[in-house]
């Protein structure tokens, strides 16, 4: 009987060990978290969601009924970890943008003003850098800088040639959100505020200033809402 005693304190013992060892089981604490390869704040992972993109800057007022473009941005993120409060966060998105306006200023290509409300499609290549903040647990900040790259225009659902448009190929900003977290999934949102024109300074082409030098101090302005999916290093 003694022997059988001691061997159940032993399992018990071992056991006992493993559980505090393994520790407790579930979605953790941020301040459960070190900056080690299992840290929260390090790891990979996929994003996309919702944009609503518009126009902003000194020459907004000259477009006429100005609204929204609704469309998607998608793309992947690696999250580096300093503490459990903080990391930086590097992200490769593929973003449509735009915005729906008219304007007394805008022409067709024979020079005619073309007050009709039109579509400007943008595609762009993102690279937002961000501070991330935990302020809570599973509750984070983030504010950073963006550089973007423009690789496709649409007016009117025609793809047009960027440079006979005069559209500038580098867009410049900074962003801010705020995100959640319930174990590997994230939902969140944010601000982009392009600081870059849309458009090079105006030029002539065929007898006609592109863009017109009264609608071409304008810049991007997003709204952007995502999800995401990560995975630990």
């Amino acid at each position: 009987m003694k022997k059988i005693a001691l061997i159940l304190s032993l399992c018990a013992l071992c056991g006992g060990s493993a559980f505090a060892q393994r520790g407790v089981e579930g979605i953790r604490k941020s301040s459960d978290y070190q900056t080690t390869p299992d840290s929260r704040n390090n790891g990979f992972g996929l994003k996309g969601g919702w944009n609503a993109s518009t126009i902003r800057g000194a020459e907004k007022n000259n477009y006429s009924d100005v609204t929204a473009r609704n469309n998607f941005h998608a793309g992947a993120y690696a999250q580096f970890g300093f503490s459990p409060q903080t990391s930086l966060q590097v992200e490769a998105l593929y973003s449509r943008q735009g915005y729906k306006a008219g304007s007394d200023f805008r022409t067709t290509s024979a020079g005619a003003p073309n007050t009709a409300k039109y579509e400007t499609q943008l595609d762009y290549v993102q690279v937002p850098v961000m501070f991330v903040y935990n302020v809570v647990d599973n509750v984070s900040f983030h504010v950073g800088p963006q550089v973007s790259l423009l690789v496709n225009a649409k007016e009117n659902k025609n793809s047009v040639n960027l440079a006979d448009r005069n559209y500038s190929s580098l867009d410049y900003g900074a962003v801010g959100g705020i995100e959640a977290r319930v174990g590997p999934a994230r939902i969140g949102g944010r601000y982009v505020l392009s600081l870059g024109d849309i458009y090079n300074d105006p030029k002539m082409e065929n007898g006609v200033m592109t863009p017109d030098s009264r609608i071409d101090n304008i810049k991007n302005s997003v709204v952007q809402v995502y999800v995401g999916f990560g995975f630990s290093q």
